[in-house]
């Protein structure tokens, strides 16, 4: 039975992450599964080859169960956090009226902002319709071989779909992290007049949103609010996976 399940396990794990990196995703979300998906099904292939090893060697046996071990306490780990993602991303708030809101970037494909990156800007813009007075910043610098900027991008998605004029929207091209999108979004509030204490909102992806949150609280943004966008089903759980691990550094980093 424990073989079957190694085995179904593995085929799921490895022929979702190949096919995510087919489609140009390529991060720990998706490595980390394809390395499980891979061992699971040399776990099940060459089970009985496995046991005899182990039979030879009483320390090998200890080793491979406290293995096994650690491999369910960091699943137990995994599972309450995305159990802690699902809870904040269940939960809504009402908005205030908002002096701006910050979107993050999330990458682009062929010129166009990726699937996740467009439901953020599908959460945000329809907010800044029904509240003409608020600003959008549009995060993101330049990705590897791209030549023009995710900030770019982003602008003018929005102007293309929505009735919103060029000029409340503003662009931080520069940055390639959550922490420099808020970091460098402050000199361009500034600018606008706009203080940190007023209230400001960041349009992110529901998992995100948590860490999100938490960085901006740490670098001096007081008033903070969040507009959540779904993700998208077919990476949904492969970005809650690298948002463990971003959340873990992070956390290492003294990012919040």
């Amino acid at each position: 039975m424990k073989r079957i399940l190694l085995l179904i396990s593995g085929l799921l794990l490895t022929v979702d992450s190949i096919w995510l990196i087919f489609q140009d995703k390529i991060h720990l979300g998706i490595i980390i599964p394809l390395i499980l998906g891979i061992f699971f099904l040399i776990c099940a292939v060459f089970s009985p080859h496995i046991q005899r090893i182990l039979q030879q060697s009483p320390f090998l046996q200890k080793l491979w169960k406290m293995g096994w071990c650690l491999f369910g306490v960091w699943l137990f780990s995994l599972v309450i956090f995305f159990a802690y993602l699902q809870y904040n991303t269940s939960k809504s708030a009402d908005l205030p009226m908002l002096k701006a809101i910050i979107v993050l970037g999330s990458g682009i494909e062929n010129g166009q902002p990726s699937p996740t990156l467009q439901a953020r800007l599908d959460a945000a813009a329809p907010i800044a319709q029904q509240q003409p007075q608020t600003l959008l910043i549009m995060t993101g610098g330049l990705g590897f071989n791209e030549s023009i900027s995710e900030a770019e991008v982003m602008k003018a998605y929005v102007l293309n779909h929505y009735p919103i004029s060029a000029n409340r929207i503003f662009e931080e091209a520069k940055s390639t992290s959550t922490e420099l999108n808020l970091v460098n979004s402050q000199k361009i509030l500034q600018d606008l007049n706009i203080k940190l204490d007023e209230p400001i909102a960041i349009a992110t992806s529901d998992f995100h949103l948590p860490r999100a949150k938490a960085i901006a609280k740490h670098i001096g943004y007081t008033e903070i609010y969040t507009i959540s966008a779904a993700t998208p089903l077919y990476i949904r759980y492969n970005s809650w996976l690298r948002e463990y691990f971003a959340y873990l550094s992070g956390w290492v980093l003294n990012e919040y």
